[in-house]
């Protein structure tokens, strides 16, 4: 619009003409918003209120006589009350260039005079306090032409050729250093030492894989060769149990037999051994009746009876022998023991007739007839030779 007039947020409006400023300055100042101007009548200026950088190079002499050459940086700027506004503007309003010149040159003298009262090594070591002194020192001034410091740094400081700031830093240094060679030497041996927990790691790790492939294999090894015997294995089992079941059918054929063995030769040799007793029994019987019998008879003629019966017993005895197996042990002498034996079973088998006939039933005085031991043979008595039975001294036992 045509006379409103608006300055830039980092700008401060002056205008002057007609009514004088705050203070009885010659001007107004307009910040923040806008303001109608009359032409003609009024004039309008603008002072920049950003910062602003001014480069010190300085060489200064410190308490000990020794050349410094200081370099430091300084960022200000025009205050942002109405007094700094109207101070700053009154004097750079026009030449706003001359903030930074003459900025650097009040910053220059604090900075020689406080450097004087210091030694190198306050210097160097304290920069931070040195620049803060110079701040102090040089605030009230600043203030005075609108300005305020927002910081200052010290940039770099050289002795020059002195190689004082180097011989003061020696043993610093040569500390350094040796920390730097021992914080070297520490790291190559933690290195070393890294290098050897890997190798060992690696190690390990190659020797527990070696074991599980080893594991590995003898598993597969085994699962092989089992089943690679798997085949005779079942084998020899079908084998086995064939065996068993021939063992098996063996033994029940073995009981079979033994069964049959008893029904075939057992069973009827014990029926034949019972009848050859019954009939035995039966003969006993029918012999002890015979003898009853001949006891009733004439003893005079049974013992002339069995004197004329006594060789053909003698004759049966020795008949019995045709076919015995004799085996004669001593000669002549066996032969002769033989005849004897046969002739002194012949007169034992007289007598035994003899006391069987003087028995209990012939007590009566009867006599046996002439007729009882001729009609049916019973008076005739019969030897039966043992063809296996031998005696212990080589003789043969004729029943």
């Amino acid at each position: 619009m045509f006379g409103y007039r608006v300055p830039a947020p980092d700008e401060a409006m002056l205008i002057s003409g007609g009514r004088r400023g705050l203070g009885g300055a010659p001007f107004r100042v307009v910040t923040g918003h806008g303001k109608f101007v009359l032409p003609i009548f009024r004039k309008t200026r603008f002072l920049t209120l950003s910062m602003c950088e001014s480069e010190v190079t300085e060489t200064c002499v410190t308490r000990q006589g020794i050349s410094l050459h200081v370099r430091a940086v300084i960022a200000f700027k025009v205050g942002n009350d109405h007094e700094s506004i109207i101070n700053a503007g009154q004097r750079f309003l026009s030449d706003q260039d001359q903030m930074s010149v003459l900025t650097g040159r009040i910053f220059a003298g604090h900075l020689r005079a406080i450097i004087g009262s210091m030694t190198v090594e306050e210097i160097v070591t304290e920069r931070q306090k040195l620049a803060a002194e110079v701040l102090d020192t040089s605030k009230t001034e600043m203030a005075k032409i609108g300005l305020i410091v927002d910081s200052l740094q010290i940039q770099s400081i050289d002795d020059g050729d002195t190689g004082y700031i180097d011989a003061m830093s020696a043993p610093h240094k040569a500390a350094i250093q040796r920390q730097a060679q021992i914080a070297q030497a520490q790291a190559t041996q933690a290195s070393v030492e890294a290098e050897q927990v890997a190798a060992r790691n690696q190690a390990e790790y190659a020797r527990q894989t070696a074991i599980v492939k080893a594991e590995y294999s003898a598993e597969v090894e085994r699962a092989q060769a089992k089943a690679a015997q798997a085949g005779p294995l079942a084998q020899a089992h079908a084998q086995q149990e064939v065996l068993d079941a021939q063992t098996e059918l063996a033994l029940r054929q073995s009981k079979l037999r033994q069964q049959q063995l008893v029904a075939e030769i057992v069973k009827p040799a014990e029926a034949e051994a019972e009848r050859i007793r019954v009939l035995a029994a039966a003969e006993a019987q029918r012999m002890k009746i015979q003898a009853e019998a001949a006891a009733s008879y004439d003893r005079v003629a049974l013992d002339r009876m069995l004197i004329d019966q006594l060789p053909q017993i003698v004759k049966e005895a020795a008949g019995g022998l045709a076919g015995a197996n004799v085996n004669v042990l001593n000669g002549a002498d066996g032969l002769g023991e033989i005849a004897a034996g046969l002739v002194s079973q012949g007169l034992t088998i007289l007598d035994s007739v003899r006391q069987n006939l003087n028995g209990p039933d012939s007590s009566d005085g009867r006599r046996p007839s002439e007729s009882s031991g001729n009609g049916n043979g019973n008076g005739l008595l019969q030897l039966h030779s043992r063809k296996d039975g031998k005696d212990d001294d080589g003789r043969v036992d004729v029943d």
